[in-house]
Formats: structure tokens, C-alpha cells, sequence
């Protein structure tokens, strides 16, 4: 049998949305909070590593960014740590041997797990917690389900497990109709995630057992929006050789602003309604490799702690990117290997001996424009038998640069637009 993990995501931005101007004390005071990465929020460790920590070096959210940007160069990425980490803890609990070392030790924790994985499961409970209930600044819910084949049995503390920490839903599903299933499971994510993500699953057959999903989905405002009528079509260098035409948003007003000459790079920090902000990072022209070596959470640590308000001139294009990703292929890279082989032990998911994940897929959209951000993900895994003014900075956006959608509850969403 095989397990197929299918990770999508989803962001966009809503038309004509109404956004005010406020810099209230609680943005001031957010944007020097140190924003976690998805998997440090979710052990809460953020502050201090324990001494059984894995080394510091292993950072799942920026290895792996790092990881997909060496698969697709000079390509657009985009995807969600938090999509990928928390299915990835889940089926952590279904793993044994070097299997569930590899994957803790690739999401940065200990291979003896202990106390650190409990805090780990722990804390994305209380993150899926949190998340249910109701805000009016922005929209950000996750969420979890188990499609299962009810033949194939699988262990009551596993599934006891998904019910109590990932409040995930398991639900009976014929793989004997796999155009059935198929059905079944897209609908379900298309549901969860606003008819963003519609064909999450595809190609499934009849030796599936299971399907493992983990969607998110983001919606919020800016807390100043962009005057449509400044935007304006200026040229986008891809390269020095390539210039296309984009629409540029344009505004001047204070941002969060600094100039890191470490990794040559400036970075603008535009706040959400409600407790989010994206951060812009523009490299200095030749120099985009150094900041994708550098980025990690030191330094983003850094960044929040160094911003100071700066009146800008921001020039920022309207975007709309994607990227699919296939993580079997990747995720070796940092480490997890046996997941995705017949040397998989998944023996604490069920007896059967023969289980594997058999793929591992992430999917992405985002668009931004005047109004704000909305996002979407979704994580899936089946498993089957084996078979400017004076005074004001002028800052442009005008080639490649990267972007991250960070809150407290760490690196929401992160990428690189290499062509808009």
C-alpha cells in the first residue's frame, strides 16, 4: 500500500476591499515580536533551544526553501512551511526506527524525540486551537482529515492521536472507486479552502489505503491600501537581458525599513489588519544568491528587532505566481529518505508491513494587489501497497525579490517572485 502526501496552497488577494489606516501601539509592538518559524512555533522553543536541540544549522522552513530554489532556478517559488511541517509531524506519530528519526531530525528536532516531540505535537494542537476561534481582522484556519480505506486497519492510537492533538477528521472512503475518492477528497479540500484549491488529488488507484490532508487558509487587508489609480505599467528586470511589463502599485507613507549590507539586501515591512506582516526582501543587483544563503531565522530575528519607520517611495508590483513541487524528490535533500521507500516502517500507523509514502506534493498560487492577501494550503498524503520625493526613499521592486507572510504563529508563507 502507499501513502501519497499532496500539499497545496493557495494565496490571493480580494478585489476592491476597504482598508484603513491605522498604526496602532499592537503593530508597533508586533513587528518587533520575534516570529517563529513554523516548526520552532509549534515546539515553542523560539526562545531558547533545548540542549538535545538538533543542530542549529538544521532549519526546516529555510533548508528547505533553499532546497526547492536549487530544484527551480531562476523560477518563481512559493509555498507554505506550516502545510509542510504539520503533516510531516503527523505521520511522525505512524513512524518508527530510522524512519521517524529522520523525520523529526528534519524538522529540526531531536532523533530521540522525548519531551521535544511531545512539545512539538502539543504545540500545533494549541496552534489548531487558536485558529478556531472567530477574528474580524483577518482569516487564518487550519485544519486536518484522514480519508481512509476501512478495510485496511489502522492503529486506534494513531487515529486516537490525529482525533486529539490535529483534531483531524477520518473519514471512510472507497480507493475501490478511485474516480469516486478523487471526487470525495477534492471536494472536500475545494470546500476548505473557498474554491481555491480544486484538484489537489489526482491520478489516485484502487491500492490506496490512505489520503492525509492538511489544508490552511489566509485572508487579510492591508492596513493602508495602494490607490489603484497610482498603478502605473513599468518594466521588470527578469534579468539583464529579459524585461517584461508589469503593473507597479505605488505609495509613500512610513514602513518598517532597514538596510541589511550583511546580505546586501533592504527589506519593507507592510502590516496586515490583524496580527500578520509580509515582509519584501530586495537584493542588491547580483546578489539574490547571497541573500537566499543567508535567510534563516537569526536573521530574521534581526530584522524585526532592527526596523526602524522610514518614509518610503515603495514601488511594489501586482503579482500573481505559482509553483508545484514534488517533496519525494526534495525532501531527501534535508534528510527524509526512508519515508518515501520500502525501508519505510510505518508500523505504528498499522500492522501492515508494506506501507510507504509513494508522494509528497505542494501546490501554489499568490496574488497581490492594492487590497491585500489571501492564502490557501492544503497537505496531503495517501498511503497504498507498495507497487521619489525629497525626504522620501525611493525603493523599486524592479527584479527579482523574495517575500515572506510571517505572524506569531511564525513563517506562514514564503517565496520568491523571479518573474512576476
Amino acid at each position: 500500500m502507499q501513502l501519497r502526501l499532496l500539499l497545496c496552497l493557495v494565496l490571493f488577494s480580494p478585489q476592491g476591499s476597504s482598508l484603513h489606516h491605522q498604526h496602532s501601539w499592537r503593530t508597533k509592538k508586533r513587528v518587533r515580536e520575534l516570529p517563529p518559524t513554523a516548526t520552532a512555533t509549534a515546539t515553542a522553543t523560539a526562545t531558547a533551544a533545548p540542549a538535545t536541540a538538533a543542530p542549529a544549522h538544521r532549519n526546516f522552513t529555510f533548508d528547505l526553501f533553499r532546497a526547492l530554489v536549487a530544484a527551480n532556478p531562476n523560477q518563481n517559488i512559493i509555498f507554505s512551511p506550516l502545510s509542510i511541517s504539520m503533516p510531516l509531524a503527523m505521520i511522525s506519530l505512524g513512524a518508527r526506527a530510522s524512519t521517524k528519526e529522520q523525520i523529526l531530525e528534519g524538522l529540526g528536532l531531536s532523533a530521540q524525540g522525548g519531551p521535544e516531540e511531545d512539545e512539538l505535537h502539543h504545540g500545533f494542537h494549541r496552534l489548531l486551537q487558536e485558529q478556531r476561534r472567530p477574528r474580524e481582522d483577518l482569516q487564518l484556519s487550519l485544519g486536518n482529515v484522514l480519508f481512509i480505506r476501512p478495510a485496511v486497519p489502522v492503529r486506534d492510537a494513531f487515529l486516537s492521536a490525529m482525533r486529539t492533538l490535529y483534531l483531524a477528521d477520518a473519514v471512510p472512503t472507497n480507493f475501490k472507486d478511485p474516480e469516486a475518492a478523487q471526487k470525495q477528497i477534492n471536494d472536500y479540500v475545494a470546500k476548505e479552502t473557498k474554491g481555491k484549491i480544486v484538484d489537489l488529488v489526482k491520478d489516485l488507484d484502487s491500492s490506496e489505503v490512505m489520503v492525509m490532508v492538511s489544508y490552511i487558509f489566509f485572508k487579510a487587508k492591508w492596513e493602508t491600501r495602494f490607490d489603484p489609480q497610482s498603478t502605473l505599467k513599468q518594466d521588470f528586470h527578469v534579468t539583464p537581458e529579459t524585461v517584461v511589463q508589469v503593473p507597479m502599485m505605488k505609495r509613500e507613507d512610513e514602513y518598517d525599513y532597514l538596510l541589511d549590507r550583511r546580505l546586501s539586501c533592504r527589506v519593507v515591512g507592510l502590516p496586515y489588519q490583524g496580527n500578520a506582516t509580509a515582509l519584501f526582501i530586495l537584493p542588491s543587483e547580483g546578489r539574490m544568491h547571497k541573500a537566499e544563503a543567508g535567510l534563516d531565522q537569526e536573521t530574521l530575528t534581526k530584522w524585526f528587532k532592527k526596523f526602524t519607520k522610514r518614509k518610503l517611495q515603495l514601488y511594489l508590483p501586482k503579482f500573481s505566481i505559482e509553483g508545484s513541487y514534488q517533496l519525494e524528490k526534495i525532501l531527501p535533500k534535508l534528510g527524509i529518505r526512508d519515508l518515501f521507500t520500502s525501508h519505510a516502517d510505518l508500523g505504528g500507523l498499522t500492522n501492515h508491513s508494506n506501507i510507504q509514502v509513494s508522494e509528497m506534493v505542494h501546490k501554489a498560487v499568490v496574488e497581490v494587489d492594492e487590497s491585500g492577501t489571501q492564502a490557501a494550503a492544503a497537505t496531503g498524503m495517501v498511503l497504498g501497497f507498495r507497487s521619489a520625493r525629497m525626504g522620501a526613499q525611493v525603493v523599486v521592486f524592479n527584479r527579482p525579490f523574495l517575500m515572506a507572510i510571517v505572524n506569531p504563529e511564525g513563517v506562514l508563507f514564503l517565496g520568491k517572485v523571479a518573474r512576476p
